[in-house]
């Protein structure tokens, strides 16, 4: 059964952010709100909710997935990161970017780019957001909540409730977030380009 909880969106509830964790760590899927639409997340080591994931997106193999991370410290664990991106993401996160980087080996290989071992890497500027991750004590693996043959990201809690129930085992319901999904930079060049243009200020990157 699909549960759904209402979370304010400022002071998000501590209890209700406990179960949705105790749901993350005992391999659910959940949907919550971030600053750019809401998102599927599992926790980093589950397989199978990975693979729950691929088959609500029909995603193939060479997807790039998203650590959604606290700050910057625990992104450098899970990306390597030069001077000059981490000057780069220290400027723009927290926000709705997303940067493509290449993998630590504390990331699954399942997670990665199979060729390139890459991964995405983000730090949104949401109060819920937080508190999952604060209280899970690591990043959720994530990917933006757009089904098979939609171009845009699901943003109404209650129509995701309807679509993804039973599919799902908790829908975040977290108010209204931003619709446009992140912008995605790769930063595998020691640069940014903008491969994605999104949500936030794209040209900030040219």
């Amino acid at each position: 059964m699909t549960q759904f909880y209402e979370i304010h969106p400022d002071n998000p509830q501590p209890r209700l952010i406990s179960q949705a964790v105790a749901c993350v760590r005992h391999g659910g899927l959940i949907v919550y709100p971030t600053d750019s639409g809401y998102a599927l997340g599992c926790h980093i080591g589950d397989k199978k909710a990975l693979d729950r994931i691929r088959q609500i997106r029909k995603l193939e193999k060479s997807h790039n997935f998203t650590l959604v991370c606290r700050d910057l410290s625990e992104l450098a664990m899970f990306a390597r990161v030069d001077n000059v991106s981490f000057r780069l993401l220290k400027n723009h996160t927290p926000g709705p970017y997303t940067f493509i980087l290449r993998a630590s080996p504390e990331v699954p290989n399942r997670l990665q780019h199979p060729k390139k071992k890459t991964i995405g890497i983000r730090v949104p500027d949401n109060a819920i957001t937080m508190a999952l991750l604060e209280s899970l004590g690591e990043p959720l693996m994530s990917t933006s909540l757009i089904l098979p043959d939609e171009e845009q990201p699901l943003f109404d809690p209650e129509e995701i409730y309807e679509t993804l129930k039973g599919k799902v085992d908790l829908v975040i319901n977290g108010g209204h977030v931003n619709d446009v999904p992140t912008t995605v930079v790769d930063m595998l060049e020691g640069y940014p380009r903008v491969i994605r243009q999104g949500a936030g200020d794209p040209d900030i990157f040219t």
